[in-house]
């Protein structure tokens, strides 16, 4: 697909976080400081007598073309961690990756201190069930260390034929030496929202990555949870943990899902054209019940839009850790050769004007990721008053349920065989305590 710069763009926060924007060709020449700005002869005179050693006394023969790619791979990582150039393969993989399915291992990766770290695993994907998880820093790719590779470099030699396997070193903090993981490639096709009852009136929606029908789908997937429920809901968890960001217009369509009025998130940098405000428009199709946002470390960019959103028009409740922290927006700019460049053009900003970058966002309520070990249970029936001799008749009857003790034991031994929701997933368990406590408030 061939795009000029009047073309819309595709805008990416955080490794694939997009929206649409029109640049207009020559935007930047046309800015008065830039055109008064002298060119920097002295630094371009040493460019072309380094480019003219490099032909002429390295030690191979190197392509004119090879070293002025590799000088602007060298420009645009000197910016910042976000800001690379694509070459014409992973631009088209850029694409195809924000439409839900592309190739790989299922991890979303950025540079720190010289190493792969790891975003966020994506759900269902080889990486997940493999364990790699948040934070991990790759220092080798089978053979290969890390050390001394660009990230599109550590990213190529991770990619692969699906079905072939790769071995990853990994460092873990908390961990006593390097743990070796090995993921077998394959096919990745995400699927973006996922839902279901936790309880009759209370629903859960987990978003994996925002797409650009990511907004659609978690629409309908309320619509289905109404219907399963055979009313309104009384409260919603929406699950962002983990996610590492996606489309920009799919975290506006998320949030406006929730919001019936106000700025949802707004941009400012250099340009004119990336001064952008997004507000929700008046539908909520929660009816103004609870919501209880889960976040963690690898909640990022399009997820931190919708978590700032939802906490400054108090719409929702933040429970988790403290988010990922990328706060400014990428423009993918298309260049004539197919290839394109993915550069740092604006910060955003939450509806209350705080920027989240480098400092992510902060929960309303803290709460770790932990695990709940299982107590044996006492071999000693707790004494109530019902065992007292002489206890005083309760006053409404001697009615009791029809159901006896067996009954129940019966018919509860298919759910008894399960683990409870508070060691499956903690967090998760305590965020539907909150929700009902908020729905009986409310009530």
């Amino acid at each position: 697909m061939r795009f000029s710069m009047r073309n819309i763009m595709l805008v990416v926060l955080g490794l694939t976080l997009g929206v649409t924007l029109t640049i207009g060709q020559g935007v930047l020449a046309e800015r008065e400081d830039i055109r008064q700005t002298p060119l920097p002869l002295d630094e371009l005179r040493t460019f072309t007598e380094v480019f003219g050693k490099i032909k002429s006394d390295y030690v191979e023969s190197t392509e004119d073309s090879s070293l002025l790619e590799n000088g602007i791979r060298g420009m645009l990582s000197g910016l910042d961690p976000h800001s690379t150039y694509l070459d014409p393969e992973a631009y088209r993989e850029l694409q195809v990756g924000t439409s839900g399915e592309f190739g790989g291992l299922g991890i979303e990766v950025g540079m720190e201190d010289g190493f792969v770290k790891v975003i966020s695993p994506i759900d269902d994907t080889p990486a997940q069930r493999a364990g790699m998880m948040s934070g991990d820093l790759i220092i080798r790719i089978d053979e290969t260390p890390v050390k001394g590779l660009s990230l599109n470099e550590a990213v190529k030699l991770m990619r692969g034929k699906p079905g072939t396997k790769i071995l990853l070193t990994v460092v873990r903090e908390g961990a006593d030496k390097p743990l070796k993981i090995s993921i077998t490639r394959a096919v990745i096709k995400v699927s973006s929202v996922k839902s279901r009852m936790l309880e009759p009136g209370f629903g859960y929606v987990r978003i994996t990555q925002f797409q650009s029908n990511t907004g659609e789908n978690l629409i309908n997937a309320v619509s289905e949870l109404k219907k399963e429920n055979e009313e309104n809901l009384k409260g919603l968890i929406l699950d962002l943990r983990n996610n590492p960001g996606g489309v920009l217009n799919a975290a506006v369509a998320v949030s406006d899902a929730f919001l019936e009025d106000g700025l949802i998130v707004y941009t400012e940098g250099r340009v004119n054209d990336s001064e952008m405000k997004f507000k929700a428009t008046p539908t909520d199709i929660m009816k103004n019940a609870p919501i209880v946002v889960l976040v963690n470390g690898g909640s990022a960019s399009a997820s931190e839009i919708v978590a700032g959103a939802l906490q400054d028009h108090k719409r929702a409740i933040i429970m988790g850790d403290t988010t990922f922290g990328k706060g400014s927006v990428q423009t993918i700019l298309p260049m004539h050769n197919g290839a394109a460049l993915k550069l740092t053009t604006a910060r955003y900003y939450t509806p209350a004007g705080r920027s989240i970058q480098a400092e992510g966002i902060i929960p309303d309520i803290k709460l770790e990721n932990v695990k709940l070990a299982s107590i044996d249970p006492s071999p000693f029936e707790p004494i109530k008053e019902a065992n007292l001799s002489r206890h005083l008749e309760n006053a409404n009857g001697d009615e009791k349920n029809d159901k006896t003790e067996n009954d129940t034991t019966e018919e509860n031994a298919d759910e008894k065989n399960k683990q409870p929701l508070a060691r499956q997933d903690y967090q998760l368990y305590e965020a539907l305590n909150l929700l009902k406590g908020l729905e009986i408030l409310k009530r």
